[in-house]
């Protein structure tokens, strides 16, 4: 039984290895055609995996062998700022007539990539078709969600009978991939509403399209923010989203692959941000670029770890009479910055949803303190004993002197997590509100602000309990 299961286990984490497989391939002597039929039978993600594993002279092979249409497939499964190289690699007419194939969204992307002398070349040489729909997207911002469509869609009348509109499907399938949905306009061009695709296929001739007319399909304007429309885009699970302008009139789609894009890009930007940074970075980033995106945070975290430090040199009468207290500061302030930093992020979790009203933001401020307080209870009372017992059996101090400071300790740290629970939850929702993305409020920044927290808190205390009501020292 042990040796079927175990063979059971091999048989499962065995995985065909593709990337051998096709490189193998492209550096076989099989004719071009034979070489071609089999790369075929790969996903275009996998090729684009092992490009980067290839030598030059094997990329200009596999450009040749390969038809248009799937190396421009390739090409946008490639990595961010690879795609572009890759199309350089190419002969001008044939590095134009994959961008043509592309969807829009991708082409422009991967045009942008390119230095500005080859990029005229090669949009010199494509179609006006493709050159219209470059020019569309390049008038959106990059934070507009019309800078994500793509054109590659199907439009058909709204005064047309099914016989027709199967007629249309069929006319402009060959030109689009995009086909499950079909977008339906009047005589002006404006927006009416969409027709499924299997709906259009089951009806029968005699039904009038205007029954299949869906015309409270979601859509969106181009310009609006992605961050605005984003929640709103997630919470239908169509595979084609319309793209309005201001006059109504249809522009584009975003595809569910864009969609998902846009997610990750968004989640990418806002993970950044609460690293400190002030954009993403990647493996091959020069070093003078890190360096910038970097640097600003740094700047300002360390002004606050200078206040911080003055706060301190503030307290050295406390520091200087009861040296023992110097030893816990730091479970002070690191419990202190984990209390903010969970605070902040669920905050601008919630901060997503822009729906949110003001009652609920501060029902969020009272929630997150009283968990910031209940948990401090607990740790403080752990923190009371076990301290105590701790500096009565290492430090070899009194019992009521032992208990005395971890019960300070155990104070200070229920009040710097309460605290630093309202300033993780109260920073976030003041960036929101004046137009600031609350990511701003990073890891670094709530640490450092709840580090000043924390220090006044616990030296504060000590000064007070131990100092004057104790009389410790």
């Amino acid at each position: 039984m042990e040796m079927e299961l175990e063979h059971a286990d091999e048989t499962v984490s065995a995985r065909p290895d593709y990337a051998s497989e096709i490189i193998g391939i492209i550096r076989s002597n099989a004719s071009p055609k034979a070489m071609s039929e089999k790369l075929e039978d790969y996903h275009e993600n996998d090729i684009a995996e092992i490009l980067d594993q290839l030598t030059g002279a094997e990329r200009k092979k596999l450009y040749r062998i390969l038809d248009v249409e799937m190396l421009a497939e390739i090409l946008e499964y490639a990595q961010e700022g690879e795609a572009g190289r890759y199309l350089t690699e190419m002969d001008v007419k044939k590095a134009a007539t994959v961008v043509e194939h592309m969807e829009s969204d991708s082409a422009l992307a991967t045009l942008h990539e390119i230095e500005k002398e080859k990029r005229a070349l090669i949009i010199d040489c494509m179609d006006e078709e493709a050159k219209r729909d470059l020019v569309l997207l390049s008038s959106f911002d990059e934070d507009e969600i019309g800078s994500r469509m793509t054109t590659n869609h199907i439009v058909i009348r709204e005064n047309l009978t099914v016989k027709q509109a199967m007629s249309e499907l069929i006319e402009q399938a060959p030109e689009n991939d995009n086909i499950s949905t079909l977008f339906v306009v009047d005589e002006a061009g404006n927006y009416y509403g969409a027709v499924d695709l299997k709906e259009l296929i089951v009806a029968r001739q005699g039904t009038a399209l205007s029954d299949l007319i869906m015309t409270s399909y979601p859509y969106v304007y181009g310009h609006e923010d992605i961050d605005a429309c984003i929640e709103e885009l997630k919470d239908y699970s169509e595979d084609l989203i319309p793209v309005l302008d201001n006059n109504n009139h249809l522009l584009g789609v975003i595809t569910s692959q864009s969609l998902i894009q846009v997610v990750d890009d968004e989640m990418g930007e806002d993970y950044a941000k609460l690293a400190g940074l002030t954009a993403e970075e990647d493996l091959q980033e020069p070093l003078l670029e890190s360096m910038k995106k970097r640097l600003p945070w740094l700047f300002i975290l360390l002004g606050l770890g200078m206040l911080v430090s003055s706060v301190v040199g503030l307290f050295e009468q406390v520091v200087s009479r009861l040296t023992l207290i110097m030893a816990f500061q730091s479970l002070i302030l690191g419990m202190a910055g984990n209390v903010g930093t969970q605070s902040l992020a669920v905050t601008i979790r919630v901060l997503t949803d822009d729906s949110v009203t003001g009652r609920q933001k501060l029902g969020l401020v009272i929630k997150e303190m009283k968990v910031g307080f209940s948990d401090g209870v607990l740790l403080g009372l752990a923190s009371f004993v076990l301290l105590g017992l701790y500096i009565m059996a290492v430090k070899g101090r009194y019992a009521a002197t032992a208990f005395a400071i971890s019960g300070c300790i155990g104070i200070s740290l229920l009040v710097a997590m309460v605290m630093s629970s309202a300033v993780g939850t109260l920073i976030p929702l003041f960036f929101k509100k004046i137009k600031v993305d609350p990511a701003v409020a990073s890891g670094p920044l709530i640490t450092t602000v709840n580090d000043l927290v924390a220090v006044v808190t616990y030296y504060g205390l000590s000064w007070l309990l131990l100092m004057q009501v104790m009389k410790l020292a």
